[in-house]
């Protein structure tokens, strides 16, 4: 069995796309590292692993505004947006839309 403390950690797409499946069950999810188109712009961290497209599909966004979709990505992620993201662009959808 591999300890935690000594695993590498997954690359951060990977975090995200654990985090919001767990969160919000989606029906689609699409996760863009866009890192590259940044590289050397402010907020580019040198790991390749800064800048982000989520484009999801849930059934919990059904009657929700675009501001709460984004607010409910957002409260997934937190840790992540506040130590090691810099930029999520987000498409959020209910199914059928």
């Amino acid at each position: 069995m591999t300890d935690p403390a000594t695993a590498p950690a997954l690359p951060v797409a990977d975090q995200i796309a654990a985090r919001l499946t767990a969160a919000l069950a989606p029906t689609r999810l699409e996760v863009a590292n866009e890192s590259a188109m940044h590289h050397g712009h402010l907020g580019d961290d040198g790991t390749g692993e800064s800048h982000f497209r989520v484009t999801i599909e849930a059934p919990a966004f059904s009657g929700v505004s675009r501001v709460g979709r984004q607010r409910l990505v957002n409260q997934a992620l937190a840790d992540l947006l506040r130590d090691r993201i810099h930029a999520l662009a987000i498409s959020a959808r209910a199914p059928g839309e």
